[in-house]
């Protein structure tokens, strides 16, 4: 099979787990597509030959990498522009009593969103999440509880039964 039959295969039956698990990264549906076309091209550019799931596990893992260098670009450029005078107004992340839990991942540094997407969506355990990202564990234990401090104030209203994340299995480890 040609690696053009791959991608099309990839692409036909992963393609909304991909979209879902780059929303859950970025929290915009635009900014997840492109995600998934960035992750895509620079696991094809190398010339993967395998089956789809292997496959989805190396664009999982690029979109991955893609998002954390867009943030450490994004950080360089504000890092290097003067603050504003005014700080920008920030809308409620409580909406008719519910939180909105996008919002409140969107609050989270890219490091800490990174962590909790792939201990609790790709249900991964510390130490794979440490090997995932080239972190020691006690980062992500440290990212984990810094994360899960900031969505409990976040979410403080919000009952435990609207909030729901289901672990994707489908990816081999």
């Amino acid at each position: 099979m040609a690696w053009q039959d791959d991608l099309a295969v990839l692409a036909r039956e992963r393609g909304p787990a991909l979209v879902g698990y780059a929303y859950l990264l970025t929290g915009d549906l635009h900014r997840a597509q492109d995600l998934v076309q960035e992750g895509l091209a620079r696991t094809f550019s190398r010339r993967r030959t395998a089956d789809v799931e292997w496959l989805e596990a190396y664009v999982r893992r690029a979109m991955l990498h893609a998002y954390l260098d867009e943030h450490r670009r994004d950080r360089r450029r504000r890092e290097a522009l003067p603050a504003p005078a005014v700080p920008p107004v920030r809308p409620d992340d409580v909406a008719a009593g519910r939180a909105d839990v996008h919002a409140a991942l969107a609050a989270l540094s890219p490091r800490e969103r990174a962590c909790v997407v792939l201990r609790h969506f790709e249900d991964l355990t510390v130490p794979e999440v440490a090997a995932r990202l080239g972190l020691k564990e006690g980062s992500v234990k440290r990212y984990l509880s810094d994360a899960r401090a900031r969505l409990g104030a976040l979410l403080a209203d919000e009952e435990p039964s609207h909030v729901q994340v289901v672990p994707n299995r489908s990816v081999p480890r």
